[in-house]
């Protein structure tokens, strides 16, 4: 299981359905919602730190 799951939503930032933010929490799982590109950037970063981190990106 990961850390964090990093959604990049295109090129602006979107919001994830709030039932499913709240979700994540109850599992231990942090949840972001980000434009994909700063998603990528944010990915690499926690990869570099050793963080159990999967991403859900849209171009």
């Amino acid at each position: 299981m990961p850390e964090v799951i990093i959604a990049g939503t295109g090129v602006k930032q979107e919001f994830i359905h709030p039932k499913i933010i709240a979700e994540a929490p109850s599992r231990g799982i942090g949840l972001e919602c980000m434009s994909t590109a700063s998603a990528c950037r944010t990915l690499v970063l926690l990869q570099g730190e050793g963080r159990s981190v999967w991403a859900w990106l849209w171009p």
